[in-house]
């Protein structure tokens, strides 16, 4: 467990919140491992019906810690026996939890902020809330199945102009896109998310559980889409385009991908 995520119970509603302020709730390895253990826990409890997934401090989360990126160089897939690493544990937590899972974003929600929001079930956002899927602009892929899932509900133009440019939106695109369902006050931001968590928490949980599953469908499909996903994300994580895009971040300076056509 880590002190970066806070996990409570009420009314049969499970609420996991992002607590990392300062980094506007830039997600970690244990950040990862929490979340994924505990909407695992959520699947054993008869008392948990519903999860919400949360920000703090103005944020929803700044997405992966692009310090740890910048560290890892690449990213190996495990090999066969080794145990799953905490964002893959987390990615498939999200895209297979049997329950019905919420997200409330206030602020700005980046990368895995925006991916993991196509696997719940019902989100709001605030009217402040900021959107960006920067995969490219960092030299990197799509990831937790968003390649598949958006063409899907926003239609492909509309996906390939948010996971293609890469330009921060607002919610009404968010909406129009089809992963938000309400847009509200961000002082109401909380109520709201919290009273449809209580409304869903009541209903027959059997019943529930069946509906999504239907609603989901093939799960392997989108399961497949990570790996394959992922396997080209950790190897992007050390290619020329990458290592240049993170330089130039923690540089302060635009990159310069033009320079490295004749590298």
């Amino acid at each position: 467990m880590t002190e970066h995520i806070i996990i409570s119970v009420e009314k049969r509603v499970q609420t996991i919140r992002f607590n990392r302020p300062e980094k506007k709730n830039a997600l970690t390895p244990a950040m990862y491992a929490a979340v994924a253990d505990a909407l695992a826990e959520a699947i054993t409890r008869d008392d948990i019906c519903a999860s919400i997934i949360l920000g703090s401090g103005g944020a929803f989360t700044a997405g992966n810690d692009l310090g740890d990126f910048a560290a890892a160089g690449t990213r190996e897939p495990p090999k066969p026996g080794e145990p799953m690493p905490p964002v893959a544990r987390f990615l498939r937590a999200i895209a297979t939890h049997p329950k019905p899972l919420l997200a409330g974003v206030d602020g700005i929600a980046v990368g895995v902020g925006v991916t993991m929001l196509l696997h719940c079930d019902f989100v709001v956002a605030a009217e402040t809330a900021k959107f960006q899927t920067p995969f490219v602009n960092l030299g990197l892929v799509p990831e937790a199945a968003s390649s598949l899932i958006l063409p899907r509900i926003a239609g492909y133009q509309r996906a390939a102009e948010i996971l293609l440019f890469s330009d921060m939106f607002g919610p009404a695109l968010a909406h129009e896109a089809g992963f938000v369902n309400r847009v509200v006050p961000a002082a109401d931001l909380e109520a709201t998310i919290l009273k449809h968590a209580a409304a869903i928490a009541a209903k027959p949980p059997e019943a529930i559980r069946l509906a999504k599953s239907f609603l989901k469908g093939d799960l392997g499909e989108i399961t497949k889409r990570m790996d394959e996903e992922s396997e080209v994300f950790g190897r992007r994580l050390g290619s020329a385009e990458a290592k240049e895009a993170f330089t130039a971040f923690f540089e302060k300076r635009a990159p310069d991908f033009a320079k490295l056509k004749s590298a």
